[in-house]
């Protein structure tokens, strides 16, 4: 159990509430501490260790969490110079530890396309240039870093360009966008939750979707086909063409990343996904 009180988690959690106690919970990452108060309310407290990713969630929160209204935690406290949030805990389980194959699995994807959809909605601008050609030189900064890795072939490098190129000439939907929808942030109860509002940003609507795609619907599109009758609008052929090229940012980013993180299991899936698309 933490005690320290110089852990700017807790210290910010008993400057708002109290007495708190920490609670284990070996399925959080280290920069996350569940924490419970006298009257059994439960609380998360998050330290950011980059500062530009604690502005852009605490901004998020702020911005468009009216947009996931009842869908969202509340924001209880923050504090600047430690990059630290404290958030109330949304009640439920999350999606990732319902079994494959499930009911409850099923409706989870549901739930998670009725939820996006509003926020999709609610910020949308409709067939814009400025996106597309913002993900393509993203993307064209991932084949560099991929190619002084040597993590690529010329021929990969090649299909990898291509679609930069398309998403450059691309007019497409943007929206603000979670870009970690999976169900490893949702969380099922009484209600659908969201957390982890760290990658929150104006996006490509459709790229929303990626990680989805490549991680989850490949193998259960019987998934695809629940999110997307609760999302109300299925993709064009167009779109699910699109898709393809944010494809190709989910599989460059998990290849470096992978191989910086020393992480199997990443490079793997973006070699897998790279695999599909060449």
């Amino acid at each position: 159990m933490i005690t320290a009180f110089d852990d700017p988690r807790i210290r910010l959690a008993r400057n708002m509430l109290g007495a708190v106690q920490v609670l284990s919970d070996r399925s959080l990452p280290p920069r996350l501490l569940r924490l419970v108060d006298t009257d059994g309310r439960q609380f998360f407290a998050k330290q950011h260790s980059e500062r530009e990713r604690y502005v852009r969630e605490l901004h998020a929160y702020r911005a468009w969490g009216t947009h996931l209204n009842g869908h969202a935690p509340r924001v209880v406290g923050h504090q600047d110079s430690t990059c630290t949030l404290l958030l109330a805990a949304f009640p439920g389980v999350r999606a990732d530890t319902m079994a494959p194959g499930s009911p409850e699995e099923e409706r989870a994807h549901y739930e998670a396309g009725r939820v996006l959809v509003k926020l999709h909605h609610a910020t949308s601008v409709p067939r814009t240039g400025a996106v597309g050609t913002e993900l393509s030189q993203r993307l064209r900064h991932w084949i560099a870093r991929a190619d002084q890795a040597v993590l690529i072939s010329a021929a990969e490098h090649d299909r990898l360009s291509h679609y930069a190129d398309v998403l450059a000439n691309t007019l497409m939907d943007s929206a603000v966008c979670h870009l970690d929808y999976q169900p490893r942030n949702w969380l099922i109860g009484d209600s659908f939750g969201l957390c982890d509002f760290e990658h929150m940003r104006r996006d490509a609507r459709i790229r929303d979707f990626a990680r989805l795609e490549f991680r989850r619907w490949q193998a259960a599109p019987h998934l695809r086909a629940a999110f997307f009758a609760g999302y109300g609008t299925p993709l064009s052929d167009t779109e699910q063409r699109l898709l393809e090229s944010f494809g190709a940012i989910e599989a460059i980013t998990a290849l470096v990343r992978g191989q910086e993180q020393d992480d199997l299991a990443l490079s793997t899936h973006g070699r897998t996904v790279l695999a599909r698309l060449t």
